[in-house]
């Protein structure tokens, strides 16, 4: 009896194993059918967007123009007389360093705008629409741009023409006492702009001072991650004698032993994402030192300068984007000035007198070294602009 029942048994689990085998088989098929129709699919949706991207990258082929140029030579670098490459390997964009045919085709591919922050407040207001004028006729022309205008009257934001692509968003914000506190707070509201708004509407952020006026174009050769413009009155001095902050007190101080340029507040810029670290890290280091009460010597500039030194810009724009075309400058190189001729057409464009100096805007720094003509030494000068 207990044979049978054996046998039976084993035939029970027999049939019970190949049900489940074969259910395991009925599974494998369909996951194989429904993952392979769904593959399929996807397949179909990459193919069409590969098409897609052919067709658009071959009407942007269509788009560019042949541009005639001659060709880069390795061995003869653009400029001799000034530095165009700092030790990080961040380039120094100096006038004849760059080709900006080439630069505004290459960035035209991008689609992108670009943001201009400004803050008119108070009686800063009576410099916005010169402002917006010029940088309509100079900065980033055939771009796309948005002018942020910070401002504690909106009402009077100037209402001017404008280029295809380019608007006025107006952004009201709260008075404050003193001129200080705008240049402070001014670190506060691009970080919270830039957070909340700036990065879903502009790839690039460029932060200038309303009373700056542009007088010749400034274009797509200054964007980078992160860049910065040399003062127009240190880019020849020593680190002792930049107007870095030395209390240690402050969050903004650099020991003189300390610093590779000294950088102005009037122009800085970079993508939205490292423009909102730098001036959240500003205006952090600006709430430290209130809580410390201490207020940095070049206030929201000494703490600019604070971080980029430890974050270094990925460009320099050199001290000509500040430039006055009202005034000459002159850079001094370490050579010899034997040609009379030369110094006396300097002297007679410039005048030798300190008060003549001082009258173009010279810094004092550079009067020692302009002044007087030695027949055996001295130094020579590159004229970068004549006064109008």
């Amino acid at each position: 009896m207990a044979w049978p029942l054996w046998t039976l048994s084993r035939q029970y689990f027999s049939f019970h194993q190949a049900t489940l085998l074969l259910i395991a088989l009925l599974l494998a098929i369909f996951g194989y059918g429904y993952w392979h129709q769904k593959s399929q699919i996807h397949k179909g949706e990459l193919i069409k967007a590969d098409m897609a991207d052919r067709k658009q990258y071959r009407l942007q082929d269509k788009s560019l123009s042949k541009l005639i140029y001659t060709q880069p030579s390795l061995l003869t670098p653009t400029r001799r007389d000034v530095l165009v490459l700092t030790s990080w390997l961040a380039p120094v964009v100096w006038e004849w360093t760059f080709n900006i045919d080439i630069l505004n085709e290459q960035f035209q591919l991008q689609n992108a705008t670009i943001g201009l922050t400004v803050f008119a407040l108070k009686n800063y207001k009576e410099y916005l629409e010169q402002f917006l004028r010029s940088a309509e006729t100079f900065f980033m022309v055939g771009h796309k741009v948005n002018y942020y205008i910070f401002t504690d009257q909106p009402h009077d934001v100037p209402q001017i023409p404008l280029h295809d692509g380019r608007k006025v968003v107006t952004l009201q914000m709260p008075s404050f006492e003193r001129p200080q506190d705008i240049s402070m707070q001014r670190m506060e509201f691009i970080s919270i702009y830039s957070k909340q708004r700036f990065h879903k509407e502009v790839a690039y952020l460029v932060c200038s001072d309303v009373d700056v006026t542009f007088q010749h174009k400034v274009g797509v050769e200054i964007l980078s991650p992160l860049f910065a413009t040399l003062h127009l009155h240190f880019f020849m001095a020593g680190r002792e004698t930049f107007h870095y902050e030395r209390r240690p007190k402050s969050q903004a101080y650099i020991p003189k032993d300390e610093g590779d340029f000294y950088y102005t507040g009037s122009l800085f810029g970079g993508s939205v994402a490292e423009i909102y670290r730098l001036t959240a890290a500003c205006h952090q280091m600006i709430i430290t030192d209130k809580i410390n009460n201490i207020e940095a010597l070049q206030l929201g500039e000494s703490h600019l300068n604070k971080y980029l030194l430890y974050h270094k810009p990925t460009k320099i724009l050199s001290s000509e984007y500040m430039f006055n075309k009202k005034i000459c400058f002159i850079i001094a190189s370490l050579a010899n000035l034997n040609n009379y001729k030369e110094h006396l057409r300097l002297r007679n464009l410039l005048g030798s007198s300190v008060w003549q100096w001082q009258k173009l805007g010279f810094h004092s720094l550079y009067i020692h070294h302009l002044t007087g003509w030695g027949g055996g030494g001295g130094v020579s000068f590159l004229i970068m602009h004549v006064p109008f």
